[in-house]
């Protein structure tokens, strides 16, 4: 009787730590991936390129010579005797007004009325909805219908204070419209922000506090600002960029006045652009306030990294 034997083919070992994956896995990650950087890069780093391209160029769209300047849109934006030197930088001064009197209240009073909101009170839950609710609106609802309640003779707020407040037309009455309707508006978004942060500090430190006998404002400075870090730094950095970066509000409810003091840099960017066809400035422009926004944002992380 003749014993047969069946030959196996020889494993390949696996050296420890090796995965045993096949290759073709290894690409899942960047096909789920896909979808996004294709949008990016054709909706995002493409016209950032573009521009960029742009502001070297004197370039007028409706003109077929678009000759290169290099760096002369930059210079001019330095340049006291330009023709965009004076707007441009009073376009930046009512940015940063708008961004200095605006942040603070939204950095502040969303973190209060989070401290409130995270309490166990009856009707929560409608409470919290209803400081949400104007988020959801567009920017043109809300402008429309405070310039409508802020209107110097049919308005409902001057005749509730009995006095004609010129809110949209004159300083400082201007920039407290301004302010105070961003702040009403975009309120609830830092506020549940800060409430998502709350939910993720652990209950034990809390218990912790009251064992050692802190009071709330010791487990306030003690617990949840420490743990509020993180959050905190995401809401003073996106909220300075949303600031920054206000248009619509201007646009709708003053206009940029009086004299153009409330104009801001969009405003001036956008009216340079499309409406002086002056593409080229404006790219350097909105480039430069680009470079002042990641100035300010590395800042912003380096402080709270210290402090951390």
């Amino acid at each position: 009787m003749t014993a047969t034997t069946t030959a196996s083919a020889p494993r390949a070992r696996v050296a420890p730590g090796e995965s045993r994956a096949p290759r073709a896995g290894r690409a899942t990650p960047y096909l789920f991936l896909a979808p996004y950087l294709v949008l990016f890069c054709v909706f995002v780093l493409a016209p950032a390129l573009f521009g960029l391209w742009m502001s070297l160029h004197d370039w007028d769209y409706l003109l077929q010579g678009r000759p290169f300047v290099g760096l002369d849109n930059y210079t001019a934006l330095f340049d006291s005797g330009s023709a965009v030197y004076a707007d441009f930088w009073m376009a930046m001064r009512a940015t940063g007004i708008f961004t200095l009197l605006s942040v603070p209240f939204l950095v502040v009073l969303p973190l209060g009325m989070a401290l409130l909101l995270n309490r166990p009170f009856r009707g929560r839950t409608l409470f919290r909805g209803l400081f949400f609710a104007p988020y959801v609106l567009g920017v043109a609802v809300v402008c429309l219908m405070w310039r409508l309640l802020l209107d110097t003779h049919l308005g409902l707020i001057d005749w509730v204070l009995g006095a004609e407040i010129p809110w949209t037309t004159a300083t400082p009455w201007a920039w407290v419209a301004l302010v105070g309707v961003t702040v009403w508006w975009t309120l609830g978004f830092n506020s549940v922000i800060y409430l998502a942060g709350m939910q993720d500090i652990p209950r034990e430190l809390y218990e912790a506090a009251k064992v050692d006998g802190a009071g709330r404002w010791a487990e306030f400075r003690h617990v949840t600002l420490p743990g509020l870090r993180p959050v905190t730094l995401f809401v003073v950095t996106t909220t300075i960029l949303a600031s920054a970066n206000m248009f619509g509000q201007s646009y709708l409810l003053t206009q940029g006045a009086p004299g153009g003091e409330t104009r801001t840099a969009i405003m001036y960017i956008l009216q340079q652009g499309l409406g002086d066809y002056k593409m080229g400035s404006a790219s350097a422009m909105s480039y430069l306030l680009t470079l002042a926004l990641i100035i300010i944002s590395v800042l912003n992380f380096r402080l709270f990294r210290s402090r951390s």
